[in-house]
């Protein structure tokens, strides 16, 4: 009897959940792993993260210790990538750079900084030579994940280890009852109607992509402003507008974000537009990593293992919350194994 384990979502939280789960059950040819969403690569939220590795208390967890592990298994996870022969197709790479801020010492001394390889504060003459009158900065050495690249690897590496993808909008999870098992629901935005989870909401963020080779260091700010060189492009945002749907380019949004970034790098006045974009983070005030028996109006009931929530940190913590969920999926296994 095969097991059937669904992945509900297509984002980068979903296929990282997909692949991992299919490293776990290696060698357990009666399992099964399909993902199952209506939107993938290019046509996820995911397809335009900046995917820079900056950890923050902002990502929380059911404790700040559960928060802080994921970022280290993620970090180490991204670093694995950086240091093999799969990193260019993974995208991952090393990259330094900059946090800066005009009024707070402690955004640019983040405690869950440490988690990366080199973190130092910049002295008063470094702090000077970049424009903006900040007063307090970090140089860092971290990693970009540039998903345009790590998604399609995702994909492709799942597919290649014997994964199904089903094309379906989730009306219900009871739709999943009949064909799965266990269910890891990495649906992002989705769960606010899956779920009927309020605290699920959409954080609107604007960006642009540019040509700007010469750009090497990436730059973040306490405004929200980021410069970001990517593997293909530089990453120019960004707005953090909570609860806000809307997924039109703003006219206002694009002239600030301009003209901070070239504030903060000039040399971008030059560089060459490739696209506007617009994606909406899923956020939640605690990342849900959690299993649940899901219980539906028929009596049916399903195991669902819910991997949700990480707002714009889902790129730097997939990692590491996928591989909780999939310890919770191995413990769901184990206990329906020994059933039958």
């Amino acid at each position: 009897m095969v097991l059937e384990v669904g992945v509900v979502g297509g984002g980068v939280v979903g296929l990282t959940t997909a692949t991992l789960l299919q490293e776990a059950l290696t060698g357990q040819e009666a399992v099964r792993v399909t993902v199952v969403a209506d939107k993938f690569l290019t046509d996820t939220t995911s397809d335009g993260a900046a995917g820079v590795f900056i950890p923050s208390l902002s990502l929380r967890g059911p404790t700040p210790h559960a928060a802080r592990e994921w970022l280290i298994k993620s970090f180490k996870y991204y670093s694995e990538i950086a240091k093999s022969p799969e990193a260019s197709a993974a995208g991952v790479k090393r990259l330094s750079g900059y946090i800066l801020s005009a009024t707070d010492p402690e955004y640019v001394q983040d405690p869950y900084l440490s988690v990366l390889t080199e973190h130092r504060i910049l002295t008063p003459a470094e702090i000077k030579a970049i424009p903006g009158g900040w007063q307090y900065g970090s140089f860092v050495s971290t990693l970009l994940i540039e998903n345009r690249l790590n998604m399609p690897y995702l994909m492709e590496k799942f597919k290649r280890r014997g994964g199904r993808v089903l094309d379906h909008r989730l009306e219900s999870f009871e739709e999943l009852v009949d064909q799965f098992d266990v269910v890891c629901n990495c649906s992002g935005l989705g769960a606010r109607y899956l779920c009927q989870d309020a605290n699920v909401m959409p954080v609107r963020g604007q960006i642009y992509q540019v040509k700007a080779p010469w750009v090497e260091n990436f730059f973040m700010t306490d405004n929200f402003t980021y410069v970001i060189p990517g593997i293909n492009h530089v990453t120019l945002g960004t707005t953090n507008q909570l609860n806000s749907s809307k997924q039109e380019i703003d006219e206002y949004d694009s002239m600030n974000i301009w003209g901070k970034c070239t504030s903060l790098v000039p040399s971008l006045q030059k560089a060459q537009v490739i696209r506007e974009w617009v994606g909406l983070r899923p956020y939640r005030p605690v990342v849900r990593v959690e299993r649940e028996l899901m219980t539906f109006p028929s009596g049916r009931t399903l195991q669902v293992v819910h991997n949700y929530g990480h707002g714009s940190y889902g790129v730097m913590s997939a990692p590491g919350t996928s591989m909780q969920a999939v310890s919770l999926v191995q413990e769901i296994l184990s206990s329906h194994k020994a059933k039958l």
